[in-house]
C-alpha cells in the first residue's frame, strides 16, 4: 500500500487550474490503486516558518552546539515536515506560475525541507548527494502564458526548471509533468480547452503512477 503526498500550492481553491487537474489525477489514481492513500498538504495553511529560531537551530546543529529550548521547538517543527515528506512513497505537486516562478509559500516549504543530513548530504570527495530516492513525482503546472521549450517564452520559465532542479537535488530521478497553458493569454475558452485536455491526460497517466 503506497502513500501519496499531494502538495497543493495555489490559494485559489476550486478556481485553480493546477488544483483541478491534480484532483482529477488523484481520483483516477485511487480508482486504479484502491489500496493506496492520499494526503493533501495545502500550503495556504500552516507550515513552519524558516525564521531566525529555525535558522539558529540549524546552524547550532551543524556546529555541534546545544539548542536552546526555543530553537529546539523550531527545529522539531522543521523535522516534522521533513518526515511527512520523506514518509510519502509518491509526490504530486500542483503549482501555478507566479511572476514566472513558484508561489512564495512553496518556496518557503522547500526552504524548510531541503536540509543537510535529512534530504541531502555533502562530502568533499563526492559532492552533494540526494537522500530522498526511489520515489516518483508528478508536477501539475498551470501558467497564464505559454513557455514551451524552444520558444521565446521558455527563457522566462522559472517554474518547471526550478521544481525539477530542487527535486533532483534531493534525490528524485523520476519527475514527470502535466502542463496547462495558457490559462490567461488565450482567453477563457482556450483556458477551458487546455484544462479539459490536461484532465484527460492526467486521468490516463495516473493509472501507471
Amino acid at each position: 500500500m503506497a502513500k501519496v503526498l499531494h502538495i497543493q500550492s495555489s490559494p485559489r481553491g476550486e478556481r485553480s487550474y493546477s488544483r483541478r487537474a491534480a484532483e482529477a489525477f488523484l481520483e483516477s489514481y485511487l480508482d486504479a490503486h484502491p489500496g493506496d492513500t492520499v494526503e493533501t498538504l495545502d500550503l495556504a495553511g500552516d507550515i513552519p516558518e524558516f525564521d531566525a529560531l529555525a535558522v539558529s537551530g540549524k546552524y547550532r546543529l551543524l556546529h555541534g552546539e546545544v539548542h536552546t529550548e526555543a530553537e529546539s521547538d523550531a527545529w522539531k517543527a522543521v523535522l516534522g515536515e521533513i518526515e511527512r515528506f520523506k514518509d510519502a512513497d509518491k509526490i504530486v505537486l500542483s503549482v501555478p506560475m507566479w511572476n514566472f516562478g513558484i508561489p512564495y509559500r512553496l518556496k518557503q516549504y522547500f526552504d524548510v525541507i531541503v536540509q543537510p543530513g535529512s534530504t541531502f548530504s555533502y562530502s568533499p570527495d563526492t559532492g552533494y548527494t540526494g537522500l530522498v530516492t526511489g520515489k516518483p513525482a508528478v508536477l501539475v503546472l498551470a501558467r497564464g502564458g505559454e513557455y514551451a521549450p524552444d520558444t521565446p517564452g521558455a527563457a522566462y520559465d522559472k517554474q518547471k526548471p526550478y521544481l525539477e532542479g530542487i527535486l533532483g537535488f534531493i534525490g528524485f530521478t523520476d519527475v514527470d509533468s502535466i502542463v496547462i497553458e495558457p490559462t490567461l493569454m488565450g482567453g477563457p475558452e482556450i483556458a477551458q480547452q487546455k484544462l479539459d485536455e490536461a484532465i484527460v491526460e492526467a486521468r490516463e497517466r495516473a493509472k501507471n503512477f
